[in-house]
């Protein structure tokens, strides 16, 4: 049985999509070279455009013809994307309950001193923005 499809890119996917939030568009090799360069393995050329083109048909990636060569960009910003996977997360997977899937967070990773003052100074941020 086929798996469905999810609104929410896989790995690969999000690989690729964020070698093009980082510049956009980019032909296929480029995507490619990319890629390798951050996975440190090699990618045949066909297994990227077969990705890049299944993307297209998802709706996550623009594609324009110019000359012989493909150039794809993102649909959507990062921030649109991360945010529905993070909502998704915390939905499934914390029941709703943002300080569960921020305390989670906080116990199962290493943050450094400057991480956690940056957090605190976010959250300081936030809470004056509630009061207002």
């Amino acid at each position: 049985m086929a798996r469905s499809e999810s609104e929410h890119p896989t790995e690969l996917e999000l690989e690729i999509l964020k070698v093009l939030w980082d510049e956009s568009p980019l032909p296929v090799r480029e995507v490619r070279a990319r890629l390798e360069a951050n996975a440190g393995r090699p990618l045949a050329h066909s297994t990227v455009i077969t990705m890049l083109n299944i993307m297209h048909r998802k709706g996550f990636l623009r594609r324009r013809k110019a000359g012989k060569a493909f150039f794809f960009s993102p649909k959507e910003e990062k921030q649109r994307v991360t945010g529905r996977m993070m909502g998704d997360l915390l939905r499934r997977a914390f029941d709703g309950s943002t300080s569960a899937l921020v305390l989670n967070l906080l116990e199962t990773t290493d943050l450094d001193a400057g991480e956690l003052a940056e957090l605190r100074r976010l959250i300081s941020r936030k809470a004056k923005e509630q009061k207002r």
